[in-house]
């Protein structure tokens, strides 16, 4: 089966962050010269630790990360930016151990899943590998996340993705609107708007 295009990003998007945390994330999208831009804040509840992060994410017109920079509510701040091809610097300094990362996860975040389901634009049946340059909620320590997705026949016109995280344990279907953006990231978030 072709691998059918997803529809542009609304402009807000929120999501209920359940299980792993308990929180929110709201999400403003825009493309502006061919770049798109991923805007958000999440807020949320560890272990009985609050925390918070915003973050602005630009984006090529085909989902390779640009850059990006991410601040929590006590005002620390990392900046990320990338050649595209998979070479990395935080704050300015090269991170030779994000080599080969395409793609950007900020761990307390729904949002940034669609990066590499529309990175890879799987049709159905087709796997791909997403390293991602992986951002930590709680002191934004940057580490490598190597993880897998693999395209699954729609469901009641919702894209189903398998995303496979080993490095967590993690292994379960995502199921995507029209826009790509998760609806249902199971023990992780579900969108609400």
């Amino acid at each position: 089966m072709e691998y059918r295009r997803f529809t542009e990003l609304p402009d807000v998007g929120a999501w209920r962050l359940l299980g792993a945390f308990e929180g929110h994330e709201i999400a403003h999208s825009a493309t502006r010269s061919g770049v798109i831009a991923l805007e958000g804040i999440t807020v949320g509840v560890e272990e009985g630790i609050p925390w918070g992060i915003r973050y602005v994410i630009e984006l090529s017109s085909d989902w390779h990360v640009l850059r990006a920079s991410v601040t929590d509510h006590a005002g620390t701040c990392v900046d990320l930016e990338t050649d595209g091809a998979g070479s990395w610097t935080i704050d300015g300094k090269h991170r030779h151990e994000l080599q080969g990362c395409l793609d950007l996860d900020l761990e307390a975040s729904v949002v940034t899943n669609t990066i590499p389901v529309h990175r890879l634009a799987l049709s159905v049946g087709g796997e791909g590998q997403s390293a991602a340059a992986y951002v930590r909620s709680t002191g934004l320590a940057v580490e490598r996340l190597d993880q897998a997705y693999r395209r699954r026949p729609d469901a009641a016109g919702k894209t189903r993705v398998e995303y496979r995280s080993p490095r967590f344990g993690y292994h379960d279907t995502l199921l995507s609107g029209s826009d790509g953006l998760a609806l249902d990231y199971p023990g992780i978030g579900a969108r609400i708007c």
